[in-house]
């Protein structure tokens, strides 16, 4: 015991080396940045429709900022929401609070096995350290009473105004085009969510025609956790995620705890259930309203049970739906007629069991519309979802033995089966190594289901993933993958089974806690019809991706990230397409102020949209911009935020794209005229 308590004194001595690197910037948030970029880049970027919305990931991240998690009482499942942590670093953390008692100090976790300095700083901003003596019992009364009197609310009001118009604005848009949202939010520690979203987008009425109750969309959620057996229970508009997510998963790839994709950092494939959550954010289509529950039955065993009855946009023809509308947009009067035009029915359930190093756990759901969806399925679309009432049943499971980690999925449909299965080893520390195969039949269809793949959906897939992330010298880290995948059947502009590589690599070098850089190359080949040959030519395509960044930091002060980008974009015996941008962005907390500034300028030039390039900036709170450029302009956005007090926040952000190549942009409804295009948003927060 007293060489425990000497180690745990040199921790906290040790702990003022790490203090200045954590104060300088906030490492975890620097990461979820970079995994939601390189997601946005790289992963399902041929499927606008399918455009992730990362509002209810960022603000949960922010939820669990403000909620630490207490590690002397922290269960398995709370550890596993923080994905860069992984299911050995898990054990171990776990058995040293089992053996040692309660940690000191937050510094203590210098003394887990496993636990390097990277994960310590990416964990700090999420848990502290506090003694408890005896945990008392849940009381629904004592819960009731302390929301009512430790409750916090958040009252948030955003605005977008542009400054140009659209060509859809002359005679087809039937409102003004300004985008607003309202969102109320209480929040009582971890345990009680409540929640109001309001939103009217850009073009549609306020308080007229279809929207004559003001705005175009309301949301409503409650979510209650961890009250007694009561792990969970949602009433409103919520999301779900079990397994894989081969059977059902309303969480997009990068979400703090589900991150799921082809991406440089080994938290991308540390995948969990994270069950049952809120639904806070103004996505219109990617949720269920109705009520869902998990119950603890025993120690090991939870069941988890849903319903969901929800209307959804659409068009129907001769008393059957033809297409489901995805967007929530009602601009136009056609927009409008394809609104909450049938309903949907939802229900299903959860079972899992987890004991030591095992983990089983079943997912079933059935779901039928008001009518018969039968889709025009001709061409790469023909093995498509149609008919009014479908299931899926899963089967997951996971297993931890020493330093390896395993993890799947297998599920079946109406017709179809698909599997997704990891393995990860950790050959020594600070090394990882990933497998993972999947097999996704071209016939299998979930309409809910999204999971590990190069397409943007859980259809017509098989391959194999491998990836090394290793830190063998101090200061550097190397990360490489390999993907060989296959597509059975037709695909989007490939008019015949086809293959693709996707490969990368990615060298980081930190000498200093505010100072790192990377060169990141990225090679991957598909097939795809050529243009204009009415799909009888279907020839491979070749992509190289070159990116350097370089960021520094001055203290809380100043910080400056510089990005260089390079695209080269070929087909077999064509010539090549190549695509270059240059990004400056420097922030900054002026002097004696609570004002912070954000500004960024690029210079970006490409030949078409093939070599098209990606610059991140910084939004509002709780949203993340990547827009991509084709063409050749600049682009400058600058984002002030300023806290009066603790109780109130504004946000101003304009940005504007110039375009040096020509005169108008976009085409259609979306047409501008001229070479410009600008735009402000302001956002307001108030606590109370």
């Amino acid at each position: 015991m007293k060489t425990i308590q000497l180690l745990r004194l040199i921790s906290i001595i040790n702990s003022l080396l790490i203090i200045p690197a954590c104060s300088a910037q906030n490492p975890s948030e620097s990461l979820l940045e970079d995994v939601l970029e390189d997601l946005s880049v790289n992963n399902g970027t041929d499927n606008s429709v399918n455009t992730p919305d990362w509002e209810n990931e960022l603000e949960e991240l922010s939820n669990r900022m403000q909620e630490p998690v207490n590690l002397n009482v922290a269960t398995r499942e709370q550890l596993e929401q923080f994905s860069f942590l992984s299911d050995i670093q898990i054990e171990h953390l776990l058995a040293y609070i089992y053996i040692h008692g309660q940690m000191k100090t937050i510094y203590e976790l210098q003394l887990v096995e496993e636990m390097d300095k990277q994960t310590i700083q990416y964990l700090l901003p999420f848990v502290c350290i506090k003694a408890i003596n005896n945990k008392p019992a849940f009381r629904w009364k004592s819960l009731l009473k302390n929301a009512a009197k430790y409750g916090k609310n958040e009252l948030l009001t955003r605005f977008d105004i542009p400054f140009y118009k659209r060509k859809g604005y002359e005679h087809t848009y039937l409102g003004p085009s300004v985008y607003n949202s309202v969102k109320y939010s209480f929040r009582y520690s971890d345990r009680l969510y409540a929640g109001v979203v309001a939103e009217k987008d850009a073009g549609e009425p306020f308080g007229a025609l279809h929207n004559r109750y003001g705005y175009d969309y309301y949301s409503f959620y409650l979510l209650l956790k961890d009250c007694g057996r009561l792990k969970a229970l949602a009433v409103g508009n919520y999301r779900l995620s079990f397994g894989q997510g081969l059977v059902i998963s309303n969480d997009f790839s990068p979400s703090p705890d589900y991150l799921m994709g082809k991406t440089v950092y080994a938290s991308s494939f540390n995948n969990r259930n994270s069950g049952i959550k809120k639904h806070s954010s103004a996505d219109e289509y990617n949720y269920f309203r109705g009520v869902a529950a998990t119950v603890s039955l025993t120690k090991d065993w939870d069941i988890s049970g849903f319903y969901s009855h929800r209307s959804l946009d659409g068009v129907i023809t001769d008393g059957t739906i033809t297409s489901i509308y995805k967007t929530g947009l009602h601009r136009s009067q056609k927009e409008a007629d394809k609104k909450n035009l049938f309903t949907m029915q939802l229900t299903g359930g959860h079972v899992s069991y987890q004991h030591n190093r095992i983990q089983l756990g079943i997912t079933g759901i059935y779901y039928l519309f008001n009518r018969p969806y039968e889709p025009e399925l001709t061409g790469y679309s023909k093995y498509n979802l149609h008919g009014n009432n479908f299931y899926n049943l899963g089967i997951d499971y996971a297993y931890r033995w020493h330093r390896f980690s395993f993890q799947g999925e297998t599920a079946i449909g109406k017709q179809g089966w698909a599997s997704l299965n990891r393995l990860q080893y950790s050959p020594v520390q600070n090394t990882q190594i990933m497998l993972i195969h999947r097999f996704y039949s071209y016939n299998y269809w979930a309409m809910f289901a999204h999971s590990f793949g190069e397409g943007s959906t859980t259809q017509n897939e098989q391959g194999y993933y491998i990836g090394l992330e290793t830190s063998p010298f101090a200061y550097w880290k190397f990360f490489a993958s390999f993907d060989l995948f296959s597509f059975p059947w037709k695909k989007y502009r490939v008019n015949k089974p086809s293959r693709g590589t996707d490969a990368l690599f990615q060298t980081t070098f930190t000498p200093y806690s505010n100072l790192s850089m990377y060169l990141r190359y990225r090679y991957k080949q598909k097939e795809r019809d050529w243009t204009g040959s009415k799909g009888t030519l279907t020839l491979p395509i070749f992509h190289h991706q070159l990116r350097y960044r370089l960021n520094y930091s001055l203290g809380d002060v100043l910080s400056s990230r510089t990005t260089l980008d390079y695209n080269h974009f070929h087909s077999q015996d064509r010539a090549a397409n190549k695509g270059y941008q240059v990004t400056q962005m420097i922030s900054s907390q002026l002097p004696w102020t609570r004002l912070f500034a954000d500004v960024q300028g690029s210079y970006f030039s490409t030949d078409d949209y093939d070599s098209r390039v990606y610059v991140s900036e910084k939004g509002l709170l709780y949203t993340f911009y990547t827009p991509s450029f084709q063409g050749r302009g600049f682009r400058c956005a600058v984002r002030l935020r300023y806290e009066l007090n603790e109780h109130w926040m504004l946000i101003t952000k304009f940005g504007e794209t110039i375009y040096l190549d020509r005169n108008e942009i976009g085409s259609g409804n979306d047409l501008i005229q001229g070479n410009k295009k600008a735009d402000v948003q302001m956002q307001l927060r108030i606590k109370f």
